[in-house]
Order: C-alpha cells, then structure tokens, then sequence
C-alpha cells in the first residue's frame, strides 16, 4: 500500500512538474543494475533539467523487494560531497550528475535504488532506479537474429541467452532512431537447471524492407552489443 501511494504521488509530481517546464523527463539513472560482491558500488542520477542544479534537492531511496521505500540520505545547495560511512554521494555541476557510492557491499544492501530530485517548487520528480544485487554477474552467452518470412511480411527475433542477472535493455533501430511499432518485446525466462536467464524480442516489418537494414541493440551491465538483420542465415521453421 506504501509503495502505492509512492508510485501515485510520483506520477502526480511528474504531471506537474512537464506543466511547470521544471523537468522535462524523469531524472536519467545508470546503470540500469549492479552486480557486486563485497565491492564498492556506483550509480549515476543526470538531473535533465534547465533549472539552476543548486537549487535542486537530491534524494536517494532504496526499496527492498517487498517493502517501502527508505530514504538514505539528501544533498542540496553547492555541498559537493556527502559521506555517511559507507554511503558517499558526489554532486557534479558540469555534468548535472549526482553520484551515489556504496562502499563494502553486503548482501544486505541487495535493493533498488532511486534518485529523486526536488525543485525550488517543491515538484518531485523520480529516476528509474538502479538494482542492486549481491552476487556475481556474467554477460550474455550467445546472441543472434533469426527470420521468418511469412506472406507479405518478414518477422525477426533477436534472442540473447544465458546472462546474469536478469535486468538487460533491448531495443530495436535502424540506421536513424529507435523502432518502437511492430516491436514485441518478450519476458525474461529462466532455465530450470541453469542459474541464468534469457530473452527474446521480434520485429516485423513488410517485405519490401527486406534489403533495409535493422539492428538489435542490448545493454546489459556487462556488455552492451548490436546485431544487425543483414547476413542473417538462421530460419525460423514456425
């Protein structure tokens, strides 16, 4: 019910805030996940913003599956640097950036993490959140494209298989910006004997584009890639 209320005024605050010209788009948090082991920790909250950067308040939460979130810590006016043990958050001004390290990680600390940003206004405005997880990570195994030509259109599948952990961005481009129509991007699936996880997403596109050419870009925190639907030899038989 808490993170109800949370996930309502969020939305409110950000209604506002486009009305007010404060933000234009959330706070861009990155990465989009951590995966340490008893090592230092860093995520990165760019406050897109044309507001002067020092009258903007920075908040960090961390949310634990399952609970409300908690709020660790708050910098504001030109302090550069706040140190509370092992949580240390570093204010950027040229890069509008505000930096979160957590020091020694335990598996304790194992929880999503928001950045969330406070105009003169008092208009809120929250990051997507960054998820940390206590473990050891691993990039994706195998990647590639495979095709189905079906009548008048020509469908491809981009699978990514076998990473660690399960939070990886896919989307589709081609040689100008991102595709966002005809794109079907599926859930994560987990091998019953294996501890990693995979992932596939499909475009569709007429026939005529046959010669065009597409890609299939991820980011996982491991490793970023691009397929491209040119060359491709692997038919689906469906």
């Amino acid at each position: 019910a808490s993170w109800a209320l949370l996930h309502l005024l969020m939305t409110n605050f950000l209604l506002f805030s486009f009305l007010d010209g404060f933000a234009q788009q959330n706070p861009v948090q990155s990465p989009i996940s951590i995966t340490k082991f008893q090592k230092s920790a860093r995520m990165t909250c760019e406050i897109q913003t044309g507001e002067n950067f020092d009258s903007i308040v920075i908040h960090w939460y961390k949310q634990k599956e399952g609970k409300a979130p908690e709020r660790l810590l708050f910098v504001s006016g030109d302090k550069t640097t706040t140190d509370t043990g092992r949580y240390i958050v570093e204010r950027k001004r040229v890069q509008k950036q505000c930096v979160l390290t957590i020091k020694d990680v335990i598996p304790d600390d194992a929880a999503t993490y928001y950045c969330e940003c406070t105009s003169v206004r008092q208009y809120m405005v929250f990051g997507s959140g960054t998820k940390l997880i206590v473990s050891r990570s691993s990039p994706p195994a195998n990647s590639e494209i495979l095709q189905k030509k079906h009548e008048n259109q020509i469908t491809y599948v981009c699978l990514i298989e076998k990473f660690y952990p399960d939070i990886i961005r896919v989307t589709w481009n081609d040689d100008e910006k991102e595709i966002t129509d005809q794109v079907v991007k599926g859930d994560t699936w987990q091998s019953t004997k294996e501890d990693d996880y995979s992932i596939a997403s499909w475009l569709t596109v007429p026939a005529e584009n046959e010669d065009k050419k597409y890609y299939c870009k991820y980011e996982h925190e491991e490793k970023k890639d691009s397929l491209s639907t040119q060359g491709i030899f692997h038919m689906l038989k469906i």
